[in-house]
């Protein structure tokens, strides 16, 4: 991940949604994100929020290779590349398909973030220490808590993956943040396309992730783009996905009771709530989740995107407990107004990670997108990028 991950008809350009979704509606507006997953673990401004006491600093244990998304990708949608040269899940057994709905007494997250030690940003600082840009991007996005990626569809392998992040993050008291990310059909093809090659051995995949979580408290991201970005399905196609979307909600929590599993519910620029609402009902959203996350390396404020998480809650129904994460990664200055998605300048940090967001049924504003990793106009897709990340910080 959204594997920049972050892809969706809208999410990663403002206007992707509308060309994007040009194939099958004219009507929506553009903007989706679709980063190629690339691990990512870091990033905030402490005038925009704060998140101080929500940041872990881990330690220097390995970790798996995760991915980061970019921004919104546009027609070319440019979604995450690997971090760094580290195995990806590989795939093992089949995994058990529980039927479970969620229990109502699970409860958000409280604790502090965790901060992976397996990062490009953190590479980047430990190789440039007398950089005159270092400082700063080490304080506002390297000593920061962001979402690990997993985007390789390697069954036999993404169990020790998700367990080094998980392990880790447990030994620190923290909460990870997960990203999975290989649906089959990923991304419509666009930059970030691959996943697994059917729902059944996407099934395997994810519950072999599931089996990787541990009886910590985590919070997972599910699939970037996966509902919101579904247009490009036939009806048979999307029922399959959502389906298997509602599968692995079930899969996540009976395998670790304390997690969190949010839905793609797009953007604040994207789609109508209701719809959006309409959308998360049939993957289950509401039966095998614990609610939705928005912005996933895009750029629309906090505000609006509070008051759009809202709006998509009330219309999907379900049981009060469900609440949604908002990407705040690099909203700070909102969404560009003539529609750039790759790599827009003028654009900031947003508010710092953290789980105590001050908001009804906001349960915490993350860095799903890594600040400073390139949607492909500033450096490759995915690769990070020191003067675009210090534009960010400054």
């Amino acid at each position: 991940m959204s594997g920049t991950p972050p892809s969706r008809a809208r999410r990663r350009r403002d206007d992707r949604a509308a060309r994007r979704s040009a194939v099958r509606r004219t009507a929506m507006v553009a903007l989706a994100c679709a980063v190629a997953a690339v691990g990512a673990v870091s990033g905030a401004v402490a005038a925009l929020g704060g998140g101080g006491d929500d940041t872990a600093r881990a330690a220097a244990t390995a970790s798996p290779a995760t991915v980061t998304l970019p921004a919104v990708p546009a027609s070319p949608s440019a979604k995450p590349s690997a971090t760094r040269a580290t195995p990806r899940p590989a795939t093992p057994s089949p995994a058990p398909r529980p039927s479970a709905t969620p229990s109502p007494s699970r409860s958000a997250v409280s604790a502090a973030l965790y901060r992976s030690p397996d990062s490009q940003v953190l590479d980047w600082v430990r190789a440039h220490p007398d950089d005159p840009r270092r400082a700063l991007i080490e304080r506002r996005i390297a000593d920061q808590p962001t979402a690990v990626w997993f985007t390789e569809y390697d069954p036999g392998a993404i169990t020790r993956e998700v367990r080094a992040v998980t392990s880790a993050a447990a030994g620190q008291g923290r909460v990870p943040v997960l990203v999975p990310y290989a649906i089959p059909g990923r991304d419509c093809g666009g930059a970030s396309q691959g996943g697994a090659p059917s729902p059944e051995a996407y099934d395997t995949w994810i519950g072999n992730f599931a089996a990787g979580l541990g009886r910590s408290p985590v919070i997972v991201v599910l699939e970037p783009d996966a509902i919101a970005q579904s247009d490009c399905l036939s009806e048979s196609e999307r029922a399959a996905r959502f389906a298997s979307l509602a599968r692995a909600g079930r899969a996540i929590h009976a395998a670790d009771a304390r997690a969190r599993v949010y839905f793609d519910a797009g953007h604040s620029g994207w789609r109508d709530a209701e719809e959006m609402a309409g959308l998360l009902r049939a993957a289950g959203a509401a039966t095998s989740g614990d609610g939705v996350f928005t912005n996933v390396s895009n750029f629309h404020r906090t505000a609006d995107e509070v008051a759009y998480a809202r709006r998509v809650l009330k219309a999907l129904g379900g049981p009060a407990r469900l609440g949604a994460v908002i990407d705040t990664s690099r909203n700070g200055r909102g969404a560009p107004p003539d529609g750039q998605w790759c790599d827009p300048a003028g654009r900031a940090l947003g508010n710092a990670p953290t789980t105590h967001t001050g908001e009804a049924r906001i349960d915490a504003y993350l860095w799903v997108k890594l600040p400073g990793e390139s949607d492909g106009c500033r450096g490759a897709a995915g690769s990070f990028t020191p003067d675009y990340a210090y534009d960010l910080a400054r």
